[in-house]
């Protein structure tokens, strides 16, 4: 069963890994700053949540993994609210170049 998880572990942080790698082209490939944000965003807040199941899974206590949890989730509503003071900062558009 041992190797099993660690398996599955593997699994889980390498998918979680290619999403990171998704979304570091969307944010490199994309036109503008709008689907920048949301590609970066989306994957980025994916990946870690894969990456934190696959640690989940390894873990050898129930209160890492309730902070692994929690950590993922603390990251993402920062990035949410980064983004969205991002996105609403370039709504405004007060003249400076954001991109």
């Amino acid at each position: 069963m041992d190797s099993l998880q660690q398996v599955i572990a593997a699994l889980l942080i390498a998918l979680g890994a290619l999403f990171f790698i998704a979304g570091t082209v969307g944010l490199l490939r994309l036109p503008d700053l709008f689907t920048r944000l949301h590609a970066l965003t989306k994957a980025d807040n994916l990946g870690l949540g894969l990456i934190m199941l696959g640690l989940v899974v390894q873990t050898p206590d129930v209160f890492y993994a309730v902070k692994l949890v929690l950590l993922w989730v603390l990251v993402m509503v920062s990035g949410a609210t980064g983004a969205h003071l991002i996105a609403k900062r370039a709504l405004r558009d007060d003249g400076e170049d954001l991109t």
